[in-house]
């Protein structure tokens, strides 16, 4: 699965190997799972999970794409799977999105990580309307509920470009296999310089410094160790053990609270993050003017750095509210 807007590659079709093991890849995987077989119950998922387990993986590492129709009176079946397949940690979504499966009312209830749509829809998509209209209801589903698209099956240059213009971020195919050198080549997208992309400035990710993170359950005084390493550091972000992050320390706060009176008696061999404000997240394609936007939601915290994540929401560095301004300043001079 490869971003068309950078061309990383951020997961593998799962691999088995003659014997039926699970091979498992350096990033995370994805899983074609019947609906049929999910709707079984939890004995039949037991294999899953025990490939998984024998594979080195967590379910954290997997996406479920869940393929099949779903009756009207297995509903409240399928909830109740897709809450316990959650709770373990899979990612989850549905595949076939847009010529059959789940029905839409369906999928916006269930609070899907990603739609790919239907293979032959996308094989359609360049010179049919009638399935770009389709493909861009799916889009806005995606959008209105925060959930990712794919385009699956991607073979031609001309199918990228469409999948582009309906706003499709993710693709997977023949198109999207390695070379011989082993990297993966997406053609490069047509630049946009209409005056309305240019007044919304640079993409974040332009703008990218990196960020200071320590693990989630790091103490307090390990960030005070982190902020007195250098003096222009203005955040320390807490992240998982996959560098999602949970939490954001405000340099200014956060030594405010350590240096008041038995500040560091109280808090210092403390997890940090009882200190710790929620991360203010922004996409790396989020253009300048939209993060500034973000940056003003909160009067409290509007000169926090924002966090810049990946489309597996990965802390990939932070921007910087003051970098923010000069551009938007430059836009406007």
């Amino acid at each position: 699965m490869v971003d068309l807007d950078t061309g990383a590659v951020i997961a593998h079709p799962a691999l088995v190997d003659p014997t039926g093991v699970l091979r498992a890849a350096p990033l995370p995987m994805m899983l074609d799972l019947p609906m049929h077989l999910a709707l079984s119950g939890a004995g039949a998922l037991a294999p899953l999970h025990e490939a998984l387990r024998r594979a080195g993986r967590h379910p954290r590492e997997a996406i479920l794409l869940l393929t099949g129709a779903c009756g009207d009176q297995e509903r409240p079946l399928l909830k109740v799977v897709l809450d316990g397949l959650r709770s373990i940690g899979y990612l989850l979504g549905f595949g076939g999105v847009g010529t059959g499966g789940v029905a839409f009312d369906l999928i916006a209830g269930s609070a899907p990580y990603l739609l790919a749509l239907d293979a032959d829809l996308v094989s359609r998509i360049p010179g049919d309307h009638r399935a770009a209209a389709v493909a861009r209801a799916v889009v806005s589903l995606a959008r209105g509920i925060g959930a990712h698209v794919m385009a699956p099956g991607v073979e031609r240059d001309a199918q990228v470009a469409a999948a582009r213009g309906l706003g499709v971020r993710l693709a997977h195919g023949p198109m999207m296999a390695p070379g011989p050198d082993g990297k993966v080549r997406v053609p490069l997208p047509t630049p946009d310089e209409s005056p309305d992309s240019l007044m919304l400035g640079p993409r974040v990710q332009e703008l990218l410094i990196p960020a200071v993170t320590l693990p989630a359950e790091a103490r307090a005084d390990q960030a005070i160790e982190a902020f007195g390493h250098e003096p222009t550091i203005t955040s320390v972000i807490l992240v998982d053990e996959y560098q999602r992050p949970k939490g954001s320390l405000d340099r200014s706060r956060f030594l405010l609270s350590i240096a008041a009176r038995y500040g560091h008696a109280l808090h210092g061999a403390k997890p940090a993050v009882r200190l710790a404000d929620p991360p203010r997240t922004v996409p790396r394609t989020t253009p300048a003017i939209a993060a500034m936007q973000a940056a003003g939601r909160d009067a409290s915290r509007v000169y926090d750095d924002l966090v810049v994540t990946d489309e597996l929401n990965r802390c990939l560095g932070i921007v910087r509210v003051s970098d923010l301004i000069r551009q938007v300043a430059a836009i406007r001079s």
